[in-house]
């Protein structure tokens, strides 16, 4: 795995890659760095974000204050009460490795502050 110039190098970081590694199969070939989306770029999705997300809510105990899953991945198969709540949510956000690393290190998500989004003046 090559990692980009000026990645984080401490034990958080290396729990994060390593739960990453051993969930998703990181790329021997491409380069990683903190705005890698695990959504995007590493095809992560359905239950396996499902899965992903829980293991780090347990093993990092992150309070997924206002966690919206629907806002990064695609639910796991068709249903339709699923599809409703899901609707108006529009284009999926890139979910990125920097953005777990911040959600590990304050041991918590809230989307304004991991996602960097400014309040309305």
């Amino acid at each position: 795995m090559n990692l980009a110039p000026n990645f984080p190098d401490d034990h958080t970081m290396h729990l994060l890659m390593q739960l990453l590694h051993e969930e998703l199969g990181l790329p021997e070939r491409k380069s990683i760095s903190l705005t890698t989306s695990i959504n995007f770029d590493l095809g992560c999705d359905g239950a396996d974000a499902q899965h992903l997300m829980e293991t780090l809510e347990e093993q990092f105990a992150i309070d997924f204050i206002d966690y919206d899953a629907y806002r990064y991945f695609q639910p796991e198969g068709f249903d339709v009460f699923l599809k409703l709540r899901a609707k108006g949510r529009g284009d999926k956000v890139p979910l990125t490795i920097d953005m777990l690393y911040q959600a590990i290190k304050s041991q918590r998500w809230e989307t304004k502050e991991i996602e960097g989004i400014q309040p309305n003046s």
